[in-house]
């Protein structure tokens, strides 16, 4: 996902600050194209409580993600869009979704039990493959947990970062989700946000203090494989778990610039890809890195692994790369600026875009 080649992004602390729209923040690229709709967009906090709005253009808005629930797709977007696909992406419908925020991600774990999640702190939930959705927490919640937590800790920094973020309302996004079943999964966004349940999301905790993030980072993609847990953010963030998420620790890598997106490759590899181009590869869980090579230096935005266990990359120029693990290969296909890929059967992807959800064909990695 999640986030190589994905339009909504969180205000950057560092030099790529990006302008935002309609609730959402966007590479600084096609900064031009949104400027324009958020002079119309309404504050955050009013989105939360109004239901997207169902329109015939839907299936050709800003997309951000897409998941698999079962063999139907799911695909969500700006101003609280929710698509579903029967058909393998040929035809899409739109469902009724309780807010109008934009959504980053989505994530089912089976074809029935999925979430969404995106700005205002917002978390999804639906248990009938997309058909409904329930809201599950959003940023005054979220805001109001952070601060019981931080009084509950006595650290006076903590404290005051969850006071502000109580002052600024229902503004930070959850930029990305990761569940390990129906009942265990993760939520990560801007400003180091991270909230776990073990319950399905009836209920939500704050893990942002075990996350050895000083700065308040924006945390852009979280992955998993096993009980090994990866998180990539902004200015080189990389934090690492081998435990499902109840310690972290913080690895050292080369490249200080933001990674939109992360994937644990194969049984070992870890790989983390984002501003520029700047893609990194580690096959000894983060002890050491290598470039890999990428003949577009353009901003990464989102990732995938395919079922055979190639790894395929996005960016905002609209390529869609392979890696021979040393190297990136640009596909021919030439699309809008991406945000999201969903590899489906044989050689046939999904690509999210900012002209909604496109097929493309990913051929054959070298």
């Amino acid at each position: 996902m999640t986030h190589p080649l994905r339009a909504a992004r969180a205000p950057s602390r560092g030099q790529h600050l990006r302008p935002g729209k309609a609730g959402s923040w966007v590479l600084a690229g096609w900064a031009a194209l949104v400027m324009a709709s958020a002079a119309v967009a309404a504050p955050v906090g009013a989105a939360l409580e109004r239901p997207a709005v169902q329109s015939a253009l839907a299936a050709r808005s800003v997309l951000q993600s897409a998941a698999r629930a079962g063999d139907r797709l799911v695909a969500v977007g700006e101003r609280g869009i929710v698509l579903l696909s029967d058909d393998q992406g040929k035809t899409w419908r739109q469902v009724p979704v309780p807010v109008s925020v934009g959504l980053t991600a989505v994530r089912f774990v089976d074809a029935q039990h999925g979430w969404a999640v995106g700005h205002g702190g917002v978390v999804l939930a639906s248990a009938d493959g997309g058909q409904t959705w329930t809201k599950q927490l959003d940023g005054v919640q979220a805001a109001k947990q952070l601060l019981d937590a931080a009084k509950a800790s006595g650290e006076p920094r903590a404290q005051a970062d969850a006071e502000r973020l109580v002052a600024d309302g229902a503004d930070k996004p959850f930029l990305d989700a990761l569940f390990f079943d129906a009942k265990r999964g993760i939520v990560v966004g801007a400003y180091n946000l991270a909230f776990e349940t073990a319950d399905g999301g009836k209920s939500w905790q704050p893990i942002s203090g075990r996350l050895d993030n000083p700065k308040g980072l924006h945390l852009y993609a979280v992955r998993a494989r096993g009980d090994e847990l990866l998180i990539a953010g902004e200015q080189g963030l990389v934090l690492r778990s081998t435990d499902r998420g109840q310690t972290f620790q913080r690895l050292s890598v080369p490249y200080k610039g933001s990674f939109f997106t992360a994937e644990l490759v194969g049984a070992q590899d870890i790989v983390v890809a984002g501003l520029r181009g700047n893609v990194w590869k580690s096959s000894d869980a983060g002890v050491s890195w290598s470039q890999v090579m990428n003949p577009v230096p353009v901003s990464i935005t989102a990732s995938a692994v395919d079922a055979q266990g190639h790894l395929w990359l996005a960016n905002q120029a609209g390529m869609v790369l392979s890696s021979t693990g040393e190297a990136l290969i640009p596909t021919p296909a030439k699309l809008p600026p991406l945000t999201g890929l969903l590899p489906l059967k044989t050689d046939q992807a999904l690509a999210l875009s900012v002209a909604g959800a496109l097929p493309v064909t990913l051929g054959t990695p070298k």
